[in-house]
């Protein structure tokens, strides 16, 4: 458990403020981001409660949006450790620095296919995680594939790619460059999410299994 001195400091933007600063641009850019609201707190706990805190020295975010996913991130992460949110959106990037205060976190304002640079330009190796919420259906095939491929490259061997999507249709593409890829379904969220726990290798003792969130929330059974 993080001690309550290392809690990101929040500037607590309203949930009002949220909503529309992410409705506003999904109206502008609704292929970039794929849903009209932030994700649900079960899609969160679900994803997140497939990482090994313990472990997790490096995560990248891919597409953190209003941080929603960033904050809880933070709120797990140990102490030492390091976030970095990768971000194509200039409204996001600079709410994000706005809002959160945690020497952790790295916001970036550039291309989850620039990943590996991105870590390289911090001093860091590898990621244990990449979480991910982009939709990659809708983003051209060329860039989708140097995401994924960027993707696999930056992380660790033991790592793990933890993707949640809105429908089946990335599973073919994250075959294409994961060995092992294990699903799960969040019915819980707007719209019902499908997600993804990818490894670089095919160990099927490797499968990740759900765990406690350190936030007292259990795991949802497998569906």
């Amino acid at each position: 458990m993080i001690p309550p001195s290392l809690v990101p400091e929040l500037k607590n933007p309203t949930r009002s403020e949220q909503l529309l600063l992410f409705g506003r641009n999904f109206l502008k850019h609704p292929k970039m981001l794929g849903s009209l609201i932030p994700s649900s707190r079960f899609l969160v706990n679900r994803l997140l409660g497939q990482v090994d805190w313990s472990r997790a020295g490096v995560v990248v975010e891919y597409g953190p949006g209003v941080g929603t996913f960033t904050a809880e991130i933070l709120r797990r992460l140990r102490p030492d450790a390091t976030l970095v949110v990768i971000e194509t959106n200039g409204d996001f990037v600079r709410h994000l620095r706005h809002t959160v205060r945690d020497d952790r976190l790295h916001v970036v304002h550039g291309s989850a296919a620039d990943t590996s640079e991105v870590l390289a330009d911090k001093g860091l190796a590898h990621a244990d995680y990449i979480i991910s919420g982009i939709p990659f259906t809708t983003i051209p095939s060329p860039i989708r594939e140097e995401i994924l491929r960027a993707t696999h490259a930056a992380l660790h061997p033991t790592g793990a790619f933890l993707v949640y999507q809105f429908t089946r249709a990335v599973l073919p593409y994250l075959h294409q460059v994961f060995t092992l890829v294990h699903q799960e379904f969040e019915p819980r969220n707007i719209m019902p999410a499908r997600l993804f726990y990818c490894r670089r290798h095919g160990d099927r003792r490797r499968v990740p299994r759900p765990r406690a969130p350190q936030n007292g929330h259990r795991a949802r059974p497998k569906r």
